[in-house]
């Protein structure tokens, strides 16, 4: 199973984020990590299997002070009676990581980190809001290498305003000669409520004309596919060996718990013959709130119950992010029918007209499919 902690601390809130976010104060940190340690008491009868992957994401989590980052992570798993993870991930701010943090993270077992570099240029980091520097960057990278961190993914954002294909290539040329393990290449969704969403709406900031943005795409999928990057996902490129087994374990609906803040969680009721059952829950996005469901005096915010036609979909609204695909066999596994049964016909269709391919036991989609992956999905929800 997969587990997640929500650490939702930031020096700033950036400029596009939308995430559950706030600013840190040492005392705030603390009483935090300890309400995050009273829900994995409260819910330890959910950690049925092993946990094999473990990823800290945020806010940012290389805010926690070194002491503050053992002492949690060292609690956790004695309070989860278990191992670390085969994969161990945590999120930072190439602005926020220092020697001693890095240290202490390694102490506590991370072997991936994440670093959220999104732009090489500073004008561009200014229009997101991010605190850092390219050195910076660069100086984080140094540092995990010296303690001993094989695996670092870069964050990276294309279809920002003001950007240029010329900038977005410098950006790709400048995050592969750090030699990162893995690289997330995200186009810009603007949120509404954010500071950049009002900026748009306003005029006082422009996107990229979509005729560029798809460009910029292409140019990841060639720079990347170039220097021994295989692409997985949409938006996620590996070398071998390297793919992110969290993220993997989401998108083939693999269990988890979402510890803290708005962390979401999904477990399997049933599948196989008599179809998929999922149950789902998200708690609270407010930090009172949050520490009320934890001491028994609130819900969780959201906790429903997800019938078999709505997992069918998630199996293939997901697995169709995946280059690999949809698999057949494993899909009649989990929902105890052929997807033949349930979307043939339609697949069928856009097979003819050249959204999707059909290999082996596998539907993936095609690379104008990719383009149009929404309108697809769309198509194909209702079954």
């Amino acid at each position: 199973m997969l587990l997640y902690v929500h650490i939702p601390f930031c020096k700033r809130k950036c400029r596009y984020c939308s995430f559950v976010s706030y600013e840190k104060s040492e005392s705030q940190a603390e009483r935090y990590i300890e309400n995050v340690l009273k829900e994995a008491k409260n819910r330890k009868n959910e950690f049925i299997e092993p946990i094999d992957t473990l990823f800290i994401g945020g806010g940012t989590p290389s805010l926690l002070s070194p002491g503050l980052l053992l002492y949690f992570t060292d609690s956790l798993f004695r309070i989860l009676e278990a191992d670390k993870p085969t994969e161990f991930s945590i999120e930072s701010n190439p602005g926020t990581v220092t020697e001693e943090w890095m240290s202490a993270a390694v102490k506590a077992g991370m072997n991936r980190l994440s670093l959220g570099m999104q732009a090489l240029q500073p004008k561009l980091l200014n229009t997101l809001g991010r605190i850092h520097t390219f050195a910076d960057v660069k100086t984080a990278i140094r540092t995990a290498r010296r303690y001993g961190v094989s695996n670092i993914n870069i964050d990276l954002i294309f279809g920002i305003p003001g950007q240029t294909h010329d900038q977005w290539t410098e950006t790709l040329e400048a995050s592969l000669s750090l030699h990162p393990e893995h690289i997330s290449a995200y186009g810009l969704i603007p949120e509404e409520g954010t500071p950049l969403y009002e900026d748009l709406q306003s005029g006082t900031l422009i996107l990229p004309d979509p005729d560029l943005e798809r460009k910029m795409y292409d140019s990841a999928l060639s720079i990347l596919r170039m220097h021994g990057y295989s692409q997985y996902e949409i938006s996620n490129f590996a070398v071998d060996g390297k793919e992110c087994r969290h993220n993997i374990g989401y998108w083939k609906q693999v269990p988890y718990v979402g510890l803290g803040v708005a962390a979401a969680s999904m477990t399997i009721i049933q599948q196989g013959d008599h179809g998929m059952i999922c149950r789902r829950k998200k708690n609270p996005d407010q930090l009172r709130e949050y520490e009320e469901m934890v001491f028994g005096q609130r819900d969780p915010a959201e906790d429903l119950v997800v019938n078999p036609a709505e997992t069918r979909f998630e199996t293939m609204m997901l697995g169709l992010r995946m280059n690999e695909g949809v698999d057949e066999e494993l899909f009649r596994k989990m929902h105890g029918i052929t997807i033949e049964n349930v979307y043939g016909k339609k697949l069928h269709r856009l097979e003819m007209q050249g959204l999707l391919t059909h290999s082996g036991h596998y539907w993936k989609l095609t690379r104008r499919g990719f383009d149009i992956q929404n309108s697809i999905l769309v198509e194909l929800m209702d079954d």
